[in-house]
C-alpha cells in the first residue's frame, strides 16, 4: 500500500499519550480566543484548501488506487474521492462555519431569584473532542471546523483507507491556525493507522479526551459505543424511512423517493425501505417504483408490491433492518400511517423518516408519534444533514437523547456553565 505521510511508531500508547496530553494544553487557549481570531483562523483554512488543492488530490489519487488495489466497494470508493469541486466545497463549508455565530460565551438563560441573585446560563466548550472516521477525508475539514468554532481542540483519527487525503487537509487546517496564532494543537490528526490508536481513543487518554464522535459503518460505531469510558455522540445506522400517503401529489411523491434514494446512495440520511399506504397503490405504487428503477435502483418488495411490480426481488426479514448504502430499496405496503408507524417503530434506527401528505392531521399523527431525531414532511430524506440545517457542517447525526440529537453542529459541540452574580447574599 503507498503512502505519503505516515512515521512509523513503536510505541502506540505513548504516541497517543503526548497527542493527548498536548490536546489538553491546547484547551485553555482556545477555550478564551476571541470571535475574530477563531473566524481569522477558519478563512485561513479555507484559502489554504484552495491553495492546496493539486496537492490534496494528488495524496487522494494514492488513497484511491490503494482502494482500488483493496477493491473497495462503488459506494466506498464514491465516499473516499475527492475532486475539484468537492474541494472547493470543502472550503466552502470551512467559510459556511466561520460566519457562524460564536456560540462560546452565549447566555442561553436569565433570571433573577427573590433574593437579589441574578442567574445565567453560559455556553461554553465541551472540551478536548475524539473523533474517529472512516474514508471519508472531508470529515477532517468539517470536524477540525467545527470543533475550533466551538473552542475545542479535537484529536482526528482517520481511516487507513483515506489516510494521505486527511493528512494533506489537516496541513492546510494547520496553516490557518499558524496564521491566526492559535495553538496549532488545537486540531491533531493521529499521525498512524496502528488500530491501537482507536483503543487509546476509547479508553480516553488518561483523562484527556472529553467526548468521543465516531463516523462510519455498523463496526466502527459498535465498537466506539460498546468500549469508550467517555461519553459518545453517535448513531449506529442510518435505516431511513419514507412514507408516501394516500394524501399525496403523485408528482412530488415520484421527485422525492428518487431524491431520498439515488441522489447519493452512499449517505447516512439515504432512504433505505419505501412504505406506500395500501389506499394509493393503485394511484402511487407503480408511478413511483418505476422511477426508482428508470434511475437504477434494486427493489426489494414485500408480497403485496411483487404482485403489482414483477421487476423486484422478494424481501426477507432482514431487508427491513438493512442499511444497504446503495442503490436498493426495499418496498412494502402499509395500511394508512398507522401501519407506516408501526413499521417505522419496529425497525428504524431512529436516524431520519419522511412523509409525503397532504392530509394535516396525517403528517402531525406522524410527527408526534415517531420517535426519531429527525422528521421531514414533503422533503427528502437527504437534508439529513447539518449544512441543509444551516448549522454550516455536522460532525455527524446523532440519534441517542442525551445532550446532542440530530446534526452535531457547533452549538451541539458546547457545553454550558452558571454565572451567578450577586451583591453581598449568603444563605440562611
Amino acid at each position: 500500500m503507498l503512502t505519503t505521510h505516515e512515521k512509523p511508531r513503536e510505541d502506540t500508547a505513548a504516541l497517543m499519550a503526548d497527542i493527548g496530553r498536548r490536546a489538553r494544553a491546547a484547551a485553555r487557549p482556545l477555550a478564551i480566543a476571541s470571535a475574530e481570531r477563531k473566524h481569522a483562523s477558519l478563512i485561513g483554512m479555507a484559502d489554504a484548501v484552495l491553495r492546496g488543492e493539486d496537492t490534496i488530490l494528488a495524496a487522494n489519487a494514492i488513497d484511491l488506487r490503494n482502494g482500488e488495489e483493496a477493491r473497495l466497494g462503488a459506494s466506498f470508493m464514491d465516499r473516499l474521492k475527492l475532486t475539484p469541486a468537492r474541494i472547493r466545497d470543502m472550503a466552502d463549508g470551512i467559510r459556511a462555519i466561520a460566519e457562524l455565530r460564536d456560540p462560546v460565551g452565549e447566555v442561553i438563560a436569565e433570571w433573577d431569584r427573590p433574593n437579589g441573585l441574578h442567574i445565567e446560563r453560559v455556553r461554553t466548550p465541551l472540551g478536548v473532542v475524539g473523533v474517529i472516521y472512516e474514508s471519508r477525508p472531508n470529515v477532517t475539514a468539517d470536524a477540525g471546523a467545527l470543533c475550533l468554532k466551538a473552542g475545542n481542540p479535537v484529536i482526528l483519527r482517520g481511516g487507513s483507507d483515506s489516510s494521505n487525503s486527511s493528512a494533506a487537509i489537516h496541513a492546510c487546517l494547520v496553516e490557518g491556525l499558524k496564521a491566526a496564532k492559535l495553538p496549532a494543537d488545537a486540531i491533531q490528526l493521529v499521525p498512524t493507522t496502528d488500530r491501537a490508536a482507536v483503543g487509546e481513543m476509547l479508553k480516553g487518554l488518561s483523562g484527556n479526551l472529553d467526548v468521543i464522535i465516531p463516523r462510519g459503518g455498523r463496526s466502527l460505531v459498535e465498537r466506539v459505543q460498546n468500549e469508550a469510558r467517555v461519553p459518545v455522540f453517535a448513531h449506529l445506522e442510518g435505516i431511513c424511512h419514507l412514507y408516501i400517503d394516500a394524501s399525496a401529489k403523485l408528482d412530488m411523491a415520484i421527485a422525492i423517493a428518487v431524491n431520498a434514494k439515488m441522489r447519493r446512495t452512499g449517505i447516512c440520511g439515504a432512504a433505505e425501505t419505501l412504505l406506500i399506504d395500501r389506499a394509493a397503490a393503485s394511484t402511487h405504487l407503480l408511478p413511483v417504483l418505476k422511477a426508482l428503477r428508470k434511475a437504477g435502483c434494486e427493489i426489494h418488495a414485500d408480497t403485496d408490491v411483487l404482485a403489482a411490480f414483477a421487476d423486484a426481488t422478494p424481501a426477507t426479514e432482514t431487508d427491513w433492518f438493512t442499511e444497504y448504502l446503495d442503490a436498493i430499496i426495499a418496498v412494502k405496503l402499509v395500511d394508512g400511517v398507522s401501519g407506516a408507524i408501526e413499521h417505522i417503530e419496529t425497525y428504524s434506527s431512529h436516524h431520519t423518516e419522511a412523509i409525503v401528505a397532504e392530509d394535516a392531521a396525517t403528517v402531525e399523527r406522524f410527527f408526534n408519534e415517531i420517535d426519531s431525531a429527525i422528521l421531514l414532511h414533503n422533503a427528502s430524506t437527504q437534508f439529513a444533514d447539518g449544512g441543509e440545517f444551516g448549522m454550516g457542517a455536522e460532525i455527524g447525526i446523532a440519534t441517542g437523547k442525551m445532550h446532542a440529537r440530530g446534526p452535531v453542529g457547533v452549538e451541539q459541540l458546547t457545553s454550558f456553565k452558571y454565572r451567578v452574580r450577586g451583591s453581598g447574599q449568603v444563605r440562611a
